[in-house]
């Protein structure tokens, strides 16, 4: 994309509603037929579909490489590191109240590199990388960000110095040819959801609940062979389901919300999402997914959702610092 294009200074994920803000100023109620602003509006959606196949077109270049969940399975790459990395930075997201943007694109930093690299196995270069890519990504997103040190919140084995994650860092960013501002399931929420809901009525419920269920799925490697965009269409889809007054709509048709869609992966990845929402997935993501119910929210069952008195800390020794 040209650096004079104004949506390259811009995160993917807002471009299109600055079409779609400028496109609604420009209508009034006399121009409106059922809700919609034909002329005008028409315009600015066929812009936003140009905009999203182009996005599309060029996810491949912000995912891991094509073999890497195949190296999970067989654990030529640890899946448990990755998991324990994964819920990490989940814990750290929440702590300090990230974007959920954030946490996708640490995870998504730290496997594209494990695609690229082999890590050493022992215990501390994993965490390491988990670390790095929060870094990177929370200074990407965010507008206040921890220090290195603060980063490092309880249950972290090892401290790192700020100097030897700034070296990370740099390995990380050379990794990736610095391309940081990734396309993201995010980047497609907005958009889908709009096809979706064209009246907009439940658009913030679908964007909040696709949210929750993408943010569930990346403890599954099983997404990994899901391209971002097919992520966030069966997320939306899913979340359409959970809706009584929409339609119930065939993961098929999504293919015609934007060119470069594929009914394949669509169709793959909403069968996935569902086992997900339901409960069926493996362990790892049922974990993940846990309580992730119908009402829209992140709950607890009814079993459990009394606050248990907190433990006693016992004392323990600082975890070491590595420089």
């Amino acid at each position: 994309m040209p650096e004079d294009d104004a949506s390259f200074l811009l995160c993917a994920e807002d471009a299109f509603f600055f079409v779609d803000a400028a496109t609604a100023s420009t209508c009034t109620t006399a121009e409106q037929d059922d809700g919609w602003c034909s002329g005008a509006e028409e315009s600015a959606s066929a812009a936003a579909a140009s905009f999203v196949a182009e996005l599309i077109g060029g996810e491949a270049d912000y995912s891991p490489r094509s073999d890497y969940s195949d190296r999970l399975r067989s654990r030529s790459v640890d899946p448990a590191a990755r998991a324990d990395s994964v819920a990490w930075i989940l814990k750290v997201q929440e702590y300090y109240g990230f974007l959920p943007l954030t946490a996708y694109l640490a995870v998504n930093y730290m496997d594209r590199f494990l695609s690229l690299h082999r890590l050493p196995e022992d215990g501390w270069a994993m965490q390491l990388l988990a670390v790095t890519c929060l870094s990177l990504a929370a200074k990407m997103e965010e507008t206040l960000v921890p220090s290195l040190l603060d980063l490092q919140i309880e249950s972290t084995r090892y401290i790192f110095e700020p100097r030897t994650i700034l070296r990370m860092e740099l390995l990380v960013l050379t990794a990736l040819n610095w391309r940081l501002r990734s396309v993201t399931p995010f980047t497609f929420i907005d958009f889908f959801a709009c096809k979706v809901d064209p009246r907009g009525r439940h658009m913030r419920y679908l964007i909040a609940r696709a949210t929750q269920m993408i943010l569930a799925a990346i403890h599954d490697i099983e997404f990994l062979d899901h391209c971002p965009s097919s992520m966030a269409a069966a997320a939306v889809l899913c979340a359409a389901g959970e809706t009584q007054s929409l339609t119930l709509l065939n993961p098929r048709l999504a293919v015609n919300w934007c060119i470069g869609l594929a009914e394949e992966g669509v169709s793959s990845c909403y069968q996935l999402m569902q086992q997900l929402v339901g409960g069926k997935r493996a362990a790892t993501a049922a974990a993940a997914a846990v309580n992730l119910c119908s009402d829209g929210v992140l709950s607890c069952d009814s079993s459990s959702c009394t606050t248990p008195p907190p433990p006693k800390r016992r004392k323990r020794s600082p975890p070491p610092v590595i420089t």
